[in-house]
């Protein structure tokens, strides 16, 4: 059992929890997933380490309450258990001195890229954060991030705190304002990685995405998570999470992950039918 150490709402809906998981921790890179279970009749939920203290055996999660499954997890509390907690699984971020290195964040995407510029900037390169939010009130994590990057540059779409637009619009600031980009990592909506990797494909930025939102099960025995990159096909779970942003075929992507829509809506409507309390 992995006991929850501290559970908090960063915004409406979106929560993170420590979780107490020492040999997780002790092992854990930037870039890599957990997957988790709430209880024996619970599914499998892949999510992207957010965080990881290897002296104090923990690891950081964020989620965003969307199906029934992170709808239970959310009415956990801290004191409670999970019964499993596997990882880290998935192959690691890239790390290495580049020179100039953006990390951008999408909503609840912004959580995972936050070990991975601490990591770049550890490793000697300049870094800047690009986090990207419908509103102010629900962006997350900007304190943290500001601690581990050079600059952090926030944009919503309602223009209520930062740049007004989306995060493809950052990105060009920072082209205009005549910085060398070596590379961008973006993590967050499946069509915000393929807008940035639309955008930077002609600015010939290299732009690393992560697959984490098309995984079920997590381990490449589903196939769910399948995707084109490039000329081969690859298990997002197993081969990724990251892949060359310019090679991956969204169009495919988005189409795979359309076919769970019906799955979640039963699922949750299930639970709330049943009440927040786990299924039985």
């Amino acid at each position: 059992m992995f006991k929850i150490l501290r559970k908090e709402e960063l915004s409406p809906g979106v929560y993170a929890m420590d979780i107490e998981a020492p040999r997780v921790a002790k092992k854990a890179q930037a870039g890599q997933f957990i997957v988790l279970r709430v209880d024996e009749k619970g599914e499998r939920i892949p999510l992207t380490i957010a965080d990881f203290d290897r002296e104090a055996g923990k690891i950081l999660i964020v989620f965003q309450v969307i199906g029934a499954s992170t709808m239970q997890l959310a009415a956990m509390e801290a004191g409670e258990s999970l019964l499993d907690f596997v990882g880290p699984l998935g192959q690691p971020s890239e790390i290495e001195k580049m020179g100039t290195v953006v990390v951008v964040g999408g909503g609840i995407g912004v959580a995972p890229t936050y070990p991975i510029a601490r990591a770049m900037k550890e490793a000697g390169n300049k870094v800047i954060a690009i986090m990207g939010a419908k509103t102010k009130d629900i962006l997350i994590m900007e304190e943290e991030m500001k601690a581990v990057t050079d600059e952090v540059v926030v944009t919503t779409d309602d223009g209520s705190y930062g740049i007004k637009g989306f995060v493809t619009n950052a990105v060009q600031m920072l082209v205009d304002r005549g910085e060398k980009i070596d590379q961008i990592t973006a993590i967050g909506p499946v069509i915000m990685m393929k807008s940035v990797a639309d955008a930077t494909r002609n600015l010939g930025i290299r732009t690393i995405v992560s697959l984490n939102p098309i995984m079920v099960d997590g381990t490449g025995m589903c196939g769910g998570c399948r995707v084109q990159v490039g000329d081969e096909t690859k298990f997002a779970c197993v081969d990724g999470p990251e892949f060359d942003g310019h090679l991956v075929d969204f169009k495919g992507l988005m189409s795979r992950q359309r076919m769970y829509r019906d799955m979640e809506a039963e699922g949750k409507e299930h639970i709330c039918n049943i009440g927040l309390g786990r299924a039985k």
